[in-house]
């Protein structure tokens, strides 16, 4: 503003040599004749910068979209554009920008770090074919509330990714596990199968053929039972994946009173998470729509197992082990009392060892055996 004020005093001058003044200044005539008509109309003050703004921007965001975007950002501080502008679809909301745009309006106020963008890689999906064909459960990493710790039960539909259930527990125990379960399939069916990590109450760490109460409760009422690799949590996952929303969305740095507390917080979520988020991995559907119960009702009293009549029926006694062939094999402790059933193989002197539906053990019959 000095050097154009100075300039325009000595432009204003009678007989002051423009082109001269606009090559000692560094400017064009046209921008020194343009300073002279804005003064001559407005004085001093009419010299500084004008907006380039222009009069009207046909093609800008309409600032109700854009007020959308950002309430429902600020809803949902963890949802990207993707997600941002398929809820505003599902909503009834019509003439939505781009989703590069939306982006743009969340960097604008500052709603996203630009530099998050290049820290996600495209990875392989794999997945089951139908709704309830595989559950994949586990527990998140517990949390502190005021009144002591929580430990959050959850469980996958891995086709359509609804999430079946979701408890606020305050430990980890069989007892809790299996009310919790009960609760789940009643509502919604049973699954052909559970796929589970290796620790208790899913599985023994690999010991012991990997078999607990939990795991013959569920074959008793024919759910197969599937362990995931031994430090190898990608074979779950989509209930790691599930866990970093969790934490993300409904925990965060967020202080609970007790366990009633995080339940609300999570029946609350729960419900956006299922019927409201956009998922990415179904083309930004919501789980619900993917999912349908299962056929198959919840089975509350099993009735008496019924094995084929080539089968070998034993007992497996208080330790563990069943008879066969007058000596004595480790099966596992979780099933005793139960009735198992020994088939043969396509190979001779190896024997299979059923339980209810599902292969349990095996038996080598061909010389010494670490399971006797």
């Amino acid at each position: 503003m000095s050097s154009r004020i100075e300039f325009i005093s000595f432009a204003s001058q009678a007989n002051a040599n423009i082109a001269a003044l606009c090559r000692r200044f560094g400017v064009s005539r046209k921008t020194a004749y343009k300073w002279l008509d804005r003064w001559r109309q407005g004085g001093d003050a009419a010299l500084a910068d004008r907006s380039c703004r222009p009069n009207s921007s046909p093609s800008r965001t309409r600032d109700d979209i854009e007020q959308l975007v950002v309430k429902l950002r600020h809803d949902h501080p963890a949802w990207g554009a993707r997600k941002l502008k398929r809820r505003l679809e599902d909503l009834g909301h019509a003439d939505l920008p781009a989703r590069s745009t939306v982006n743009g309006i969340l960097t604008r106020h500052g709603l996203i770090d630009p530099e998050r963008e290049h820290q996600h890689t495209p990875h392989q999906r794999f997945e089951r074919q139908r709704p309830n064909e595989l559950w994949q459960i586990d527990f998140k990493g517990h949390f502190a509330t005021d009144a002591g710790r929580c430990h959050p039960l959850t469980a996958l539909d891995d086709c359509s990714r609804f999430n079946v259930l979701l408890r606020a527990c305050d430990n980890e125990r069989l007892a809790t596990v299996q009310s919790a379960l009960t609760n789940a399939m009643r509502r919604y069916g049973m699954p052909e199968a559970i796929l589970s990590d290796n620790g208790p109450p899913w599985g023994n760490c690999g010991q012991d053929g990997n078999w607990t109460t939990l795991g013959v409760w569920l074959l008793r009422r024919g759910v197969k039972v599937l362990h995931g690799r031994p430090h190898h949590p990608q074979t779950q996952g989509k209930e790691e994946r599930f866990h970093r929303t969790l934490k993300a969305e409904a925990i965060g740095s967020r202080c609970f009173r007790d366990i009633a507390d995080c339940q609300r917080v999570f029946d609350d979520w729960r419900e956006v998470y299922n019927l409201q988020r956009p998922h990415e991995a179904l083309e930004l559907a919501t789980p619900a729509t993917r999912y349908t119960p299962a056929a198959r009702a919840f089975v509350e009293t099993p009735g008496p197992i019924e094995y084929g009549t080539d089968d070998q029926v034993r007992k497996v006694c208080a330790a563990g082990r069943i008879a066969y062939r007058g000596v004595n094999y480790r099966v596992s402790g979780a099933f005793a009392g139960e009735r198992l059933a020994v088939r043969p193989t396509t190979t001779d002197g190896l024997m299979d060892v059923y339980y209810c539906h599902q292969r349990v053990a095996e038996i080598d019959l061909r010389g010494p055996s670490n399971n006797r």
